[in-house]
Parts: C-alpha cells; structure tokens; sequence
C-alpha cells in the first residue's frame, strides 16, 4: 500500500515527496525507485506534478498531444487514400446500390430496414435486369480461381461456341450485304407498304384490303426492357401523335401495326349492360410487388480483360455519365490497342448504340450492329457476352425494320444456347413478324414441350392457333398464358383476341376480359377496343356531319351519289375482279368483297380507271385523300353475310359510308350499344374503333361507299406525322 501513500501524499515539491517516500518504506521496490530515478519516474516528474501537488496517469495536455498525432494521421490517411485513388468509391456504392430496396437509388437506414423485415418494401421498388447489371458492376469484379476441371469445362463450352459462330456468322453477312438477293424484287405499282427487311417496300395488288383486325403480328417495344435509353422510348416523348412505333431515325421503314400503341380517351359509353365479374388474374401491383428472382451476374471480362480492367473500366464510366462522344473514342483506342478483348468491342458497340439514339443517326446505328457482331465473334468471348451481343443486336435490326437479319441472329442465339427458352420465345416472335406463323407455332411447341406453363409462350401458342382459325383451340392458351402473369403477356393483343376468340364461340365471359383490359390500360374502354392510339381525341361511337367538321365533303358525296353508284355497279358488271374478298377472317359466313381507290392516303390509278368521276370528285377533299389511316372504297355484300363483332385498328379516323345499293328490309349496323340502318344517298358516320357488327339478311345485294376521314381533332402536324396503317 506504499505506493499509494506516496502517491496522494501531500508536499509543495513532486521530488522532496519522491524522495520522502523512497526512505519511508521499507519496500524493495519503493527503494529501488528512489535510488535509480528510472524513466518512469522521471516522467512522473515532469508531467505528473500540479500547483496543488497532485499527479495523475496522463494530464490534460499529454491528451491533447496523442488526440492531434492521431487526428493529423487520419488526415493524411484520407488524402492518400483520395490522392493515389486507392478506393473505388463507384464499384463501393454500385455494389451496396444492388441492395436499395426502396427505390431512392442509394443505400441508406431504410433499405436496411428493409432487408431486416423491420419495413415493408417499396411498391414502386426498382429492380435491375441482370444485362444492367453487368453492365455496372460485372466487370468491376475479379473471378475467384476456379479448379481444374471447371475450367477446362468452360474452356470445352468456349470452344463449341466459337466453333458454331466461325460457321454462321459469315452466312448472316452475306445475306444482309446482298439483301435477298435470291428472290425475285417487286415491281412498283400504285399501293406501297413496307416489307420486313432492307428498308424495301413491297406493293399491294390494285384493290387489296388491310383493314380492321389482321390476324398478324408486329412487334411491340421490340428494344430491351435492359436498355431504359432505348431509341423506341424517345419516340415515345415526342408529342402525343408519336405512339409506341417502329422506325428508323430518318423515316418509317415499316408499317407500325394496327395492334401497337396504347392511348385512353374519355369516352361517352355506358357500360353498365356488361357484366363485370372478378377474372383470376394477378393485378399490376401484385404483379411488382412479387419478389424478382435474383439472377446470375453475366460474366463479361475474359483473362485478357481482366488485365486490363483499369482501362476497361475508366472508359465504361464516361459512358455511365452520359460523355458518349468521348467513351466512343476511349474505347476506340482500346480497340486499336487490344483488338483482341471481347470486352472492349463490346463497349465500343454499346457507345455507338448510344451515339445514334443520341444523333438519330441510322448510319451509326448500324455500325453499332456490325460491332455487336464483331464482339460476339472474337476468340475466347465469354459466353454470357456473346448472348448480350447477339441479342442487342437482334433488337437493333429489327428496330432498323431488318426483319431476316434479326431472325438470323435469332437463329444463331438458339443455336449457341439451346436450352434457353427465353430465347426460342424470341425466335418465334422473329418468325411471326416475318409472317412465318407455321414456323412460330413449331418453336412455340418446343418450348411448351419442355416448360409447359410458360406463359408468354401459351398467349403466342394461341395467338397463331386463332390466326389459323382455331378458334375454340385457342382461347384456353390464350386465357392461361394471360393469366400466368409472365412478362410479355400482359399486351393487350391478348386481351383483344381472346375476347374475340371467346365472342366467336358464343362464351359471354369475353367481355370480362376486355373489361380487364380497359382496367389495365389495353383498351380506351370495353367498347372501344383499337390498339393504336392518340391520346385525348373525342370518342363516341356515332358522329354528325356538323360533329365531324366535314359538312362540304358529306354534302358533295350525297350530292352525287348516283354517279357514285353507277360507276361502282359498272365496275361490278364489267371487272368482278377487281372486287376482292374480304380476307381478315371477319365474317361469320356469307360474301363480303371490296374495291379500294385509296389505301393509306395513296390513290390506286388503276382502280380510278373504273371510276374516274368518283375519283376526280374526292380529289379536293385532301381530309380523305390524304387520310393515311384510312381507305376509300366500294363494299358489296351478298345476302346471308355476318360480320363478327370487331373494332378498327385506330382512334385517328372517322369513317363514312353512303348508301348505295341499299334492301329495304334485311341490312343493319350495330356500332357499341346503337344499331342503325342504311339509306340510299345517304350518309352514315361512326367511329370504327369501337366494336360494330353487320348484318346482311335480305333477299338481293347491298352497296355501300365507305370515305375514311381523320379524326377533326387531330393537328395538322399529326396528320402529316403518324405512321400510315
């Protein structure tokens, strides 16, 4: 207990009460301290000491002294550490950003909440498609070593897949540098419409008719959802008149579909005579608020690539910050330096796919094509490289309308990965937008054969089986498929054809299903069905001259509706071929045949020979001629003709028809909930975007003249800017 004595022993001098207590104890140690002064002692002495003759372990100012050592180290650290860039904070906040589970685009307290179950997750969470993700973070990390035997797997599967690209990538170039050099060129008449490939047009025969519903199908946001800069979603920004279309950046390379584009426009219709009943499908919410299931990262750097990460990496995040132009020639140099990485390529082709959304260029497009090619062909590509290159640029061509190089690559992707179904889905949507529906349907079967309750699969399965008039064969695809919930089969393609479908065979619950599709956005209500749209224009099923703003147009062609008459019955009398069968499997049964003189704002001079005066009368009315979502033509119908309930592709057009040759008992319209008849030299209108029904049950034919107009409401810019269909 001595040194405890000393310690609070009082004395006005620290070294007198040092020395006191050395000679006070007879302890060994206390003498020892007294005698050799060690260090410790000294220490004591000179910090130990206080005006009151107090001493502690460590006074104020020794504190102080550590407390600025260490504080002026971490400094220092600090600027080290942001100095030689020895931390990369973007791969640090990339790796915690996979975690944001509330969608405010960091990781912060509430999404750790949320990923303890303390909180409930965001509706309105964001979740990354795993090519995004590759994009930002797989190149950023290194691959562990793997064993022997893995590896030479990999290397076996490497190899088997730069074996099948060495030997089709040269037919795929081949065929797109020649065009379709094999089959014969249509020759230019009166009617164009745009092919599917190589930005041709190819011409419809003098009279033909693609009106209404057409069981074919036309791609829908065909760029990947893994792409939120797609070029088809600036289209999307432009002003209400640019709906979800297909074109390139200079022009429409081909026709969008009937079936495209959604719009909701408030509408005069009383439902209430539908019977709205619960369908068992998941509802949009439900569908987002399902936990995604969290996908393998896509490795995209090879061993050579991994080497050179650093450069790699410096030239991706001048893409992630919008400087394209710069990234494209970072990665051009990288190109010319290491022409060898795949990842490089890849990178470059990424730019320039930016760079021509960016631009609007189609030149730079397709070299972002050519590179993606490119990328996918060089030795040693890892695998999920290649697959993100090839599917790029299957979604580039098709963007570009080049229809048969898209299904090319398709082609090769379900070769390279035949056990990816997800990718034969895409191959059958190639073939059926080349109009090859046999071939879908074997592709289509082939995936439901190995996953049966693939749900995009089912609603394409059933899409063609009702395209071949299989209609009671389709509908529980078509119906189970929408019901899957699987993405892609929420369009309200489906809704719309398996409410026909099911209508056709006398089922009532099809208008359950359209009442769904009005709830999810498809349809502008249950009664108004058409899938192209402009947004906010008038809806109702039944027009006035006044209404429309066409009074001069109507009262010209009541004027001289005999003429109009006469030179149809003529044509009939002496070209009854010139009068083609209707062709869109829109009738029930019976005889309905027409004969067009203008089709999508073109007028077929051949067909004016027949009817010149007609012709020469509809000239100065440029809201018909120049209608490019419309038709000018003769509709003859023979007695015992049904015309299923069916609604037009657009809201852009009115359509007019006069009677001509009309029964006296015998021939109705049905347009949404109003059923009205025809008189001669008279003039009906009716918005055909909403579901109407014919019948034609008198004893000799009916004639009528049928005048397509735009929508009044529609701008002058509108009129000259939308796609023709």
């Amino acid at each position: 207990m001595a040194p405890r004595k000393n310690a609070k022993g009082g004395g006005g001098n620290s070294s007198s009460s040092g020395s006191g207590s050395g000679s006070g104890s007879g302890s060994p140690s206390t003498g020892s301290s007294g005698s050799s002064s060690s260090p410790g002692a000294r220490r004591e002495a000179k910090h130990g000491g206080h005006k009151n003759g107090r001493r502690g372990g460590i006074s104020g100012g020794s504190f102080f002294t550590w407390f600025m050592v260490i504080a002026l180290l971490g400094v220092w650290t600090s600027v080290a550490v942001v100095w030689f860039d020895l931390v990369d904070y973007e791969e640090v906040l990339g790796k915690l950003g996979v975690y944001d589970a509330d969608g405010d685009g960091d990781f912060d307290v509430d999404d750790a909440k949320v990923l303890l179950g303390l909180k409930e997750r965001s509706p309105s969470e964001r979740t990354f498609p795993p090519e995004e993700e590759a994009e930002t973070h797989a190149e950023l990390e290194e691959q562990a070593p793997e064993g022997a035997d893995i590896q030479n797997v990999e290397d076996e599967v490497k190899e088997q897949i730069q074996s099948l690209l060495q030997e089709s990538v040269h037919t795929d170039h081949d065929l797109e540098a020649d065009g379709l050099a094999g089959e014969p060129q249509p020759e230019v008449e009166d009617f164009l419409t745009v092919t599917d490939s190589d930005d041709r047009f190819e011409d419809l025969e003098p009279g033909t008719v693609h009106e209404e519903i057409e069981d074919t199908y036309h791609v829908e946001d065909t760029a990947s959802q893994n792409h939120p800069n797609d070029m088809e979603e600036m289209t999307n920004e432009q002003e209400n008149s640019e709906e979800v279309r297909h074109q390139d950046y200079d022009e429409p390379v081909y026709e969008p579909s009937e079936h495209e584009g959604v719009a909701i426009s408030d509408n005069t219709i009383d439902d209430s005579s539908i019977i709205s009943e619960e369908i068992n499908v998941a509802s949009v919410e439900e569908q987002q608020d399902t936990p995604p299931v969290k996908k393998k990262k896509p490795k995209l750097l090879n061993k050579f690539d991994k080497t050179i990460k650093a450069e790699l990496d410096a030239a991706e995040k001048l893409r992630k910050r919008g400087k394209i132009e710069e990234a494209v020639n970072a990665f051009e140099e990288l190109v010319r330096k290491y022409p060898q990485s795949p990842r490089a390529r890849y990178g470059k082709a990424q730019c320039e796919d930016d760079l021509a959304e960016k631009q609007r260029s189609n030149e730079v497009l397709r070299r972002a094509i050519e590179t993606y090619q490119e990328a996918a062909d060089l030795p040693d590509a890892p695998t999920d490289l290649v697959k993100l290159s090839l599917k790029r640029r299957s979604e580039r061509q098709q963007f570009l309308g080049h229809m048969r190089g898209s299904l090319l690559t398709l082609q090769r992707l379900v070769q390279l990965f035949p056990s990816d179904t997800t990718l034969k889905n895409d191959l059958g949507v190639g073939y059926l937008l080349l109009g090859d529906n046999d071939s879908a349907k074997k592709v289509y079967e082939e995936v439901l054969n190995v996953t049966p309750n693939d749900g995009f699969a089912k609603v394409h399965y059933g899409f063609i089986l009702k395209a071949q008039n299989k209609i009671s064969e389709s509908i529980p695809y078509l119906k189970e498929g929408i019901e899957s919930g699987d993405p892609g089969t929420d369009d309200g393609r489906f809704y719309f054809h398996l409410g026909d479908a099911m209508q056709r065979v006398g089922n009532k619950e099809a208008y359950k299903w359209y009442e769904l599709g009005h709830k999810r956005g498809h349809f502008a209500s249950v009664w108004q069905r058409s899938l192209y749209n402009v947004n906010g224009l008038k809806a109702q099923p039944w027009w006035t001259p006044r209404e429309t703003g066409y009074t001069e147009l109507v009262k010209s062609l009541e004027r001289n509706w005999k003429l109009i008459r006469d030179e149809g019955l003529m044509v009939m009398d002496k070209a009854k071929g010139l009068f083609l069968p209707e062709d869109e499997n829109l009738r029930e049964k019976g005889d309905w045949s027409q004969f067009t003189l203008w089709q999508q704002g073109r007028k077929n001079e051949n067909a004016c020979k027949g009817a010149p005066k007609t012709c020469a009368l509809l000239e100065k009315f440029s809201e018909t001629t120049g209608c490019r979502r419309g038709q000018i033509k003769y509709s003859i119908m023979h007695p015992g003709t049904h015309v299923w309930p069916h609604t037009g592709p657009t809201n852009c057009r009115l359509r007019m028809h006069l009677g001509l040759v009309i029964p006296k008992e015998g021939c109705k319209i049905r347009c949404a909930n109003e059923t009205r008849t025809w008189e001669e030299g008279k003039v009906l209108i009716f918005d055909d975007s909403f579901e109407h029904e014919v019948w034609q049950d008198a004893s000799s034919f009916r004639l009528i003249f049928i005048v397509d107009v735009w929508h009044p409401e529609l701008t002058p810019q509108q009129r000259r800017s939308l796609p023709a269909i």
